[in-house]
This record gives structure tokens, sequence and C-alpha cells, in this order.
């Protein structure tokens, strides 16, 4: 038995079957742009600030994607050696940019573990306190420090991956490594925003367990919703399509759409389900349009708006939203 997952028995022919005719990740990855609205993130990150919180997007999307996977578990699986696996928890692993004395940018991954009874608060602190312990030059984290061992001693290296492939393939790859290892994880991301670059569709690692891998690029005018003064982050996302049906994956990007349209619902435990709170009213307008379409190929509709103006107070004003 793994330690980290349990085998799926009860599946229908064809879904067991599937792991066998692709038996590669790379035999079955599906990607998606998914297109988030830039200003909903920011006017909750920015309320919360306001409030002495400080949130960020990776926090927000994380929280979002993981309460998802609540109401959607199969987005949680993995195929290791033609079987389809249960997670026995959900992490996240990510990476983070180390600069040197010398002005030299190390990478280094880490892996942060979640429970159905957190927040958005709980995971942003998570994450902050898994950043703040390995940023610093001269902290390293156990990863790191086993890899550095490992390519110490010539010709270990391919010794040990190759030794660690086959025992992970059959079940009895040590739960010491697992829990090192960022590639045997729930859901790999990276956030290319921060370095000011475009999302890119990230391969999901053959190694390991990873079935989703996520990036975040830098955000660009919002031309999907017509209003160009207003930003979107797109979010490149690779699934392992063995791992779950098309209906399946639908139902959860649905559910993960809708916690990013109303991110206020990531403020309550992820395991309890919150009424939908109203969106403020910059929200809203670009909610209603979305939902409100008065004809399949051109629709005008009016919205309330509001908007924090950078010279003064806030003003209000109706305006026609054309599609």
């Amino acid at each position: 038995m793994r330690p980290d997952g349990t085998r799926v028995k009860d599946l229908p022919p064809l879904v067991a079957a599937i792991p066998y005719i692709m038996p590669k990740r790379y035999d079955a990855w599906n990607s998606v742009t998914e297109n988030i609205d830039e200003e909903i993130i920011k006017d909750f990150i920015r309320t919360h600030r306001r409030a002495g919180v400080r949130l960020n997007h990776m926090s927000v999307i994380i929280s979002a994607y993981y309460k998802a996977v609540l109401r959607n578990p199969k987005l949680n699986y993995f195929v290791m050696n033609g079987r389809i696996y249960r997670r026995n928890h959900f992490c996240v692993s990510f990476v983070i940019l180390k600069k040197q004395a010398n002005g030299v940018v190390n990478e280094t991954t880490l892996k942060v573990y979640l429970d159905e009874n957190d927040t958005v608060f709980t995971v942003n602190q998570k994450i902050a306190d898994a950043i703040a312990a390995n940023r610093a030059e001269h902290q390293s984290n156990s990863t790191d420090k086993f890899a550095k061992f490992m390519f110490s001693v010539p010709g270990l290296p391919k010794f040990v991956v190759w030794l660690a492939y086959h025992l992970d393939r059959h079940g009895l790859l040590p739960r010491k490594i697992i829990e090192l290892s960022p590639f045997h994880t729930s859901m790999f991301i990276t956030n290319l925003a921060s370095i000011k670059t475009s999302y890119i569709h990230h391969h999901c690692y053959e190694f390991g367990t990873t079935s989703v891998f996520v990036c975040m690029g830098k955000p660009v005018p919002n031309y999907i919703s017509g209003d160009l003064t207003r930003k979107m982050m797109p979010i490149g996302v690779v699934m392992d399509e063995r791992i779950c049906t098309g209906y399946e994956y639908a139902a959860f990007c649905n559910d993960f759409r809708r916690y990013m349209r109303l991110p206020q619902m990531l403020e309550y435990p992820f395991c309890q389900e919150e009424p939908e709170k109203k969106p403020a009213a910059e929200t809203a307008a670009v909610y209603l349009k979305m939902r409100c379409p008065l004809g399949s190929s051109f629709s005008v509709i009016l919205l309330w708006d509001r908007r924090r103006s950078r010279r003064g107070p806030a003003r209000r004003r109706w305006r026609a939203a054309g599609r």
C-alpha cells in the first residue's frame, strides 16, 4: 500500500483501462486557459489590506482551487503504474526565488499541506511561513539539502533517481522521500506574473504524482469582456485526463470560476458551503454582463457602476456595456 494514496478499485471498465492505453502523463495531458477577472481579485485583496490583512493572488487562486477540489474530489487522484489512486491529503508545490549575495538568483521548491478547515487567510499564512523559512540565502530546506548531498557524489544522482522511480512505481518509495519530493503533489503552481512573464502550459512531470499544473501569467487587458480598461489574469492549466472524466473536469472548472468571481466565499472554512455574497458594485458590473445576455450576437446592459477614482472619492454612474 502506498503511503500517499489508496487505490481506487470501483471504476468503470473504460476508466480503469485508460491508464493502460495512455501509460505516460505526456500521453494524457489536456490544457485549458482560464481568464480570471483581475479587478475582482485586486478589489478583494485591497479590502482586506485596508483591514490589516495582507493577501496575494496565489493564495486566493490556491484557495479557490482547493475548495473546488473538495466538491470534486477526483481532481486529487493520481495515476501510478497503470493504477488510479485517491490521494490521502492535499498539498501544493511551488517555486520561490532566492537571491544570493553575489547577485545570482537560484530557485527552490516548497510544498504546503492544506486542510479542509482552512480558509484563504490560513492558506496565505502557511504559504508566507514556508517562504519566510526558506527565502534567506543561508536557509536550505530538506529537499535542497538532499539534492546537494546527492550531487556531491559522482554517479549517485542517476542511481538514486532510477531507484526512486522504480520504487515509486511499485508503491515502495518511503514516506520521507515522498514528503521531500515536490513532484509528489496534488497541484504544482508557478507564478510567472511575479516576474512579469506571460503564462504557459507547463507539462505535468512524469516522475512523481502531479496530476495538475497551474501557471499564473501577467495580467492583460480584458478583451473578453470588451472593456479594455479592466484587466484579466490568464492561467494556463495542464491536467492528466486519466484521473476523471471530462464531465467531472467541467464541474470542477465551473466551481473554480464561481469562487474566483466571488472570493468572499473563501473567507469561511473550505469544508462548509456559504451562501453566495453579492459582489462589490464594480464586480457586479462584469458579473451581470456575463450572466444577462439579451441576444446571441449583441446585447446592451445598463449597469450601476461605482469605481474609485485616483483623483477623488468614489463616483457613481450608469453606463452601457455592449457585447
